[in-house]
């Protein structure tokens, strides 16, 4: 079933009906401001870091899903009078309202999303986009009355703050509740409301929600929605009159209410920013040797953005920017293969997907709350292949930051905050395939642009002043890592996990509330992943191309080269020699060696007996393709792993917990780690079989789980038709071809 279509000329996704079975979203934003909007007008804003810097607050596990944050509502009056009653009220996105629309449609852009709909012959649009290098969303409302006679609309905008730290804002509220704090500015245009909450005491930098129409206002949510009220119905809006409310701590909110009175036939056009402002300490007051003017923000700054765009040309001018800047990016790399939905996924929707992620890596979304991981130094690293070919100057800075996070012994931690670019305490490292990562990213990049500059680039370890060295030693102490990491079998140690977060060989956790991944109750040293064996071979064969092409350029001498190439080609073959003795099954490469030494992912076991990343990675890294081992670990996977809806992570699924595997065995079978079908790692099976002239095969696995080869199962994937999700359920799950996490 689907509920919708691909317009490919616009590079949009038409969304037809509010009623999709999951909120279907989009990311705006480019480089530091990002809001998450859904189909039905739910989401949130942030500024760099969606746990730090969170401007808007989003309620996961909210009953009705996907409301609040940001909602609009058109009134139509009964008059033009200043006590005047709605007729009937509706939102333009559908939610929070939830008044059925005569027409709905959500154009899901590349960087915009556009709502365009009607009611008793009131059209509207309106158009969600974070303009360049800008550090606020704008939003365009035009209102357009096609019936025959005048009409009185009053829209509401209003969004509700988020008091910065998200974490914080969820769960103190003793203290919330009493510091929230705004100001109210009105202007002969316009009308600005400020959220300055901490601003007086430990804060630089303050949001603010404004339109280019002078208005009535709210800024207490408990004013605006009244006892017993949702987002759906309330108060100030039945009473068709804003309340001009004035937060002191509890919730505030920013609420503007704008009147317009259109002839037959006329559009009128409001434009809401909603900004992000830093300022210097010395200028966060407006005057602060006036005694009269004591506590009032420097404004002069959110003036001066909210001037850039207050009227309907420089919005346009501001969309037009946009719009060039996404075309001039995606004709970057195009494909013309004869395959509509190929074409149409290769050109637009894989490489906006990959920009989106290398913005976020994972860190927000509506299922990755943004308040707690940040952001990987693997998945980052990773993200780095599909968009080092797109902007390769961001790429660059991006394995900076990665690497500074890296520590002397080469080991890293395991995600680090955007904001800060510090490592995540809370996660720790110890996560052993985290490293050769960075050597994966570093190579691509290399590959794309040639710029040997940047294994020469001073990086710190662990983001501490002093400790720099060029960027080729953090490759070296990366790949070094795993060498002097082996356990028993001459197989890389597992760590805490490897690719496979929740693969706990080490944990032995019987406590609720011990985390999977950061406990380590029976490290006996000898735990070993076949995976990391795989990588090391692929990306510790990537390090010798690096020194050998571009050792000289960074300083070292021939005799340095050829000696460490020679050095780390014995450690390549002994690990490969090993994963293909002590790695091998059989008909499979194993999973790994327990902490009792113990196979895993072998058919002497009765379940999870085969497992995805192991065939995908060995075979990406030639391992058995000289002797049919690799050919024979992908028949395999098509043949134990593989259903309609892709392959799967592996099978059979876990059906009892078992302590000395860890998480992965935690989640019912064919649900996430424990048999379900992950979007990341079925493209290394189509690389595998590419690598092994298994081409129709290769091309077969993409094709099961595209998002363009599967729109027609939308009511089943449930997930957007037009990305990729984390998870699909697989062929042993109680709903299989079931999207979760996109």
């Amino acid at each position: 079933m689907r509920y919708c279509h691909f317009d490919d000329a616009a590079k949009e996704y038409v969304i037809e009906t509010p009623a999709t079975p999951l909120p279907w979203i989009n990311y705006l934003g480019n480089e530091d401001f990002f809001s998450l909007i859904s189909n039905t007008g739910g989401g949130y804003s942030f500024y760099k870091d969606a746990k730090l810097r969170r401007i808007t607050r989003y309620r996961y596990n909210n009953v009705p899903g996907d409301n609040g944050s940001c909602c609009y509502y058109l009134s139509l009056m009964d008059s033009a009078d200043a006590d005047a009653k709605p007729i009937e009220t509706w939102s333009p996105t559908f939610l929070p309202a939830k008044t059925p629309l005569d027409s709905y449609r959500c154009r899901q852009g590349i960087g915009y999303t556009v709502f365009e709909s009607s009611k008793r012959g009131i059209e509207s649009k309106l158009t969600a986009f974070v303009p360049l290098h800008t550090n606020a969303e704008i939003n365009r409302l035009d209102v357009t009355n096609t019936t025959d006679a005048p009409v009185v609309i009053d829209a509401t905008a209003s969004v509700e703050w988020c008091l910065w730290n998200a974490v914080d804002d969820s769960s103190n509220f003793q203290c919330n509740l009493s510091t929230g704090k705004v100001e109210i500015e009105h202007e002969n245009d316009a009308t600005l409301l400020y959220h300055k909450t901490e601003f007086k005491e430990r804060r630089n930098h303050y949001a603010f929600f404004a339109v280019n129409s002078p208005i009535g206002f709210d800024t207490s949510r408990d004013e605006f929605l009244g006892q017993f009220n949702g987002w759906d119905t309330p108060q100030v809006i039945a009473e068709g009159k804003a309340h001009d409310s004035v937060a002191h701590g509890w919730f505030p909110i920013a609420a503007n209410r704008v009147r317009l009175e259109l002839k037959p036939g006329e559009t009128k056009s409001l434009v809401f920013v909603l900004g992000y402002i830093e300022v210097a300490k010395d200028q966060k007051w407006e005057d602060p040797d006036d005694p009269a003017k004591v506590g009032i923000i420097n404004k002069k700054p959110a003036h001066d953005l909210f001037r850039r765009f207050v009227t309907v040309e420089q919005v346009e001018a501001a969309l037009s920017e946009l719009n060039a800047y996404w075309t001039d990016l995606l004709s970057t790399y195009s494909v013309e293969s004869g395959d509509e939905k190929l074409d149409r996924m290769v050109n637009i929707w894989h490489q906006y997907q990959c920009m989106v992620t290398f913005n976020m890596s994972r860190s927000a979304s509506y299922y990755e709350s943004g308040m707690g991981r940040g952001m990987g130094f693997r998945d980052s690293n990773q993200d780095l292949l599909g968009f080092v070919h797109l902007v390769p100057q961001r790429a660059r800075q991006r394995i900076i930051d990665i690497a500074s996070t890296q520590m002397e012994d080469g080991s890293a931690w395991h995600q680090y905050q955007p904001l800060t670019k510090k490592g995540n305490a809370d996660i720790g490292g110890s996560f052993n395939d985290d490293p050769l990562w960075l050597v994966a990213g570093t190579y691509a990049y290399l590959a794309e642009t040639g710029d040997v500059s940047i294994l020469t680039e001073p990086v710190p370890f662990n983001n501490v002043e002093g400790s720099e060295v060029p960027l080729l030693e953090h490759l070296r102490r990366s790949v070094n890592f795993t060498v002097t990491h082996k356990g028993p079998h001459g197989i890389p140690l597992i760590g805490r996990a490897d690719w496979n977060d929740c693969l706990n060989l080490n944990c032995f956790s019987d406590t609720p509330g011990e985390s999977f991944q950061t406990v380590e109750n029976n490290d006996t040293g000898v735990a070993e992943s076949v995976f990391i064996g795989g990588m090391f071979v692929l990306y510790g064969g990537q390090y010798v191309d690096i020194i050998e092409h571009y050792g000289q350029a960074t300083g070292m001498t021939d005799e340095q080269t050829t000696a460490e190439a020679a050095a780390m080609r014995n450690e390549i073959a002994a690990v490969n020699d090993a994963v293909k003795t002590a790695g091998w099954d059989g008909e499979w490469f194993l999973r790994a060696h327990d902490a009792y030494s113990r196979k895993v992912g072998t058919h002497e076991d009765t379940e999870g007996q085969i497992y995805i990343e192991p065939q995908g990675m060995c075979v990406m890294a030639g391992i058995g393709l000289d002797d049919g081992k690799a050919q024979q670990a992908l028949e395999s996977v098509k043949d134990k792993l593989t259903c309609d809806w892709g392959t799967a992570i592996l099978a059979p699924a876990y059906s009892i917990y078992r302590i000395e595997l860890g998480e992965i065995s935690s989640y019912a079978r064919g649900y996430k780690e424990n048999g379900g079908i992950f979007c990341h790692n079925n493209p290394w099976i189509s690389i595998a079989n590419a690598l092994a002239n298994n081409d129709d095969e290769a091309f077969a696995v993409y094709k099961r789980n595209c998002p363009a080869y599967v729109e027609d199962k939308s009511d089943v994937r449930k997930v957007e038709p037009y990305v990729y999700c984390q998870m699909v359920a697989g062929p042993e799950a109680a709903t299989p071809g079931e999207g979760k996490n996109s």
